[in-house]
């Protein structure tokens, strides 16, 4: 695979020229993206052009840095793309987050320029929202330090966030990996979206993978199952869903109408309950897809029909191998700027930290869940992963996170029924082994997630919303 280059030179490793050969190139009239209406490839441009002159206007230039705060949105691809016209290493920031994290990943950062909306962001349930990225120069700001063209900030379900950056060069090469997936979408097809388009997996297998591909992206006004629904209803061309492991569990609750144009859903970003794929398909006649991928790499491995479930086949040029019982993969150089970590990145490898099989004769991976989650109860190993399968696989259980916290196992779960804490802990004593039966189980109306959907791993936070939900509101 390319390796990602961490040497200060102009977006190093692709051409110049790279988003208007890619990205933004086709016919004027040519159908992109739809906020709402119908966004064609001449009136993208333009926008695009806009927007260099404005960041222009605040100082930056080839090598500089900029950090962008903006809701999903017309304007925020339109910003994001001018920075790589011209030069500029984008730092994305979750429109999410509170002003207090802001400055802190400011500081954290230290970018030339912060990218924020003159207007309000929608609601919470609104899939998109009208921009108008306004750039603001920040004292302190430096320029890059490397020649990587973006910076992300991992999603931080299980504590701090990690500083990823990738190359333009390696950003295309994850093209090139979708152009060869046979399932994902072409041309004459549509997509979609409901992931962020701050991370990974909404960025470029979504956005960036939709202009490339010629595959018009469509995201949904609402983020209601309603929503979600009509804006699939809402265009005859053979449509793909993507999104994360929730949307999936929203949408297979519900009584959808006949949805002839769409052709499969496709998810990434955490384990898929068990039942849950047949479930989907029971409901929408189309296959529930997986992907394994990381925000250091872009996608991994694919089962886009759910036929190798719960395996997935290496994506090309990726090689995963398998060092006691933990994921590696070849990487040339680190993606992380600035952390000398050998836990994460050594000798042309990065250790992913996930618990995964190769097989030896196919490669294809099967994902167990994080490496950490082997914790030694009384001399005794336990895998977290399996006590928490074996709970999100009860009927009562709709979402569960285990957690090993103070030498003690914890379980948090969202349940159905009064009666569910008994039936909960009845299968237990049947299905588990006492010492791996978690010491506390605290219910919630809903676990907590991140910004991008994924469940909140990190004990103080659940610890928190557990409190929460048992304090009488007043």
């Amino acid at each position: 695979m390319t390796a990602t280059s961490s040497s200060p030179s102009r977006l190093s490793g692709a051409p110049h020229d790279w988003v208007d050969r890619c990205l933004l190139a086709g016919p004027d009239d040519q159908e992109c993206l739809r906020f709402g209406a119908p966004v064609a490839r001449g009136a993208l441009r333009a926008l695009v052009a806009e927007q260099a002159e404005r960041l222009t206007a605040a100082g930056l230039s080839g090598g500089g840095t900029a950090a962008l705060r903006l809701a999903p949105s017309l304007g925020y691809t339109a910003a994001l793309l001018a920075c790589w016209r011209l030069g500029v290493q984008a730092v994305l920031l979750d429109h999410r987050l509170t002003a207090h994290e802001v400055a802190l990943a400011v500081e954290r950062l230290a970018p030339q320029v912060l990218v924020e909306s003159a207007d309000r962001p929608g609601g919470a349930l609104r899939g998109f929202a009208e921009t108008d990225p306004v750039p603001k120069a920040l004292p302190g700001g430096r320029p890059a330090a490397t020649g990587h063209a973006l910076v992300q900030l991992s999603s931080g379900s299980t504590g701090p966030a990690k500083v990823i950056a990738r190359t333009a060069a390696d950003l295309l090469r994850e093209l090139d990996c979708y152009r060869r997936l046979k399932l994902f979408p072409k041309a004459g097809e549509r997509v979609v979206l409901l992931s962020s388009m701050v991370h990974v997996l909404g960025l470029v297998g979504g956005l960036l993978n939709s202009l490339h591909a010629g595959a018009p992206l469509t995201v949904p006004e609402r983020t209601t199952t309603a929503g979600i629904l009509a804006a699939i209803a809402g265009d005859d061309r053979p449509t793909t869903l993507i999104g994360v492991p929730f949307h999936a569990e929203l949408l297979a609750a519900a009584a959808p109408p006949p949805l002839p144009q769409l052709r499969r859903m496709i998810v990434a970003g955490e384990l898929v309950r068990p039942g849950l794929p047949a479930a989907f398909t029971a409901r929408y006649g189309v296959p529930l897809g997986t992907m394994y991928g990381m925000t250091e790499l872009g996608v991994i491995a694919t089962d886009l029909d759910g036929t190798l479930h719960p395996e997935a086949a290496p994506v090309h040029g990726m090689e995963p191998h398998e060092e006691g019982g933990e994921l590696h993969l070849a990487m040339a150089a680190s993606p992380y700027p600035g952390l000398a970590d050998p836990t994460r990145w050594s000798d042309g490898r990065l250790h992913t930290r996930d618990a995964a099989r190769v097989d030896p004769a196919t490669g294809r991976v099967t994902v167990l869940g994080r490496r950490d989650s082997q914790v030694s109860i009384g001399g005794l190993k336990v895998d977290l992963n399996e006590v928490e399968h074996t709970l999100a696989a009860l009927p009562e259980v709709r979402e569960a996170v285990v957690v090993f916290a103070d030498g003690a196992i914890e379980a948090y779960l969202a349940a159905e029924g009064e009666a569910a804490p008994t039936a909960v802990q009845d299968a237990l004593t049947r299905e588990l082994a006492s010492f791996k039966r978690p010491r506390r189980l605290s219910f919630l109306p809903a676990l907590p997630r991140t910004t991008t959907g994924k469940l909140v791993r990190d004990t103080t936070a659940l610890r928190a919303a557990a409190g929460a939900a048992a304090t009488p509101a007043r």
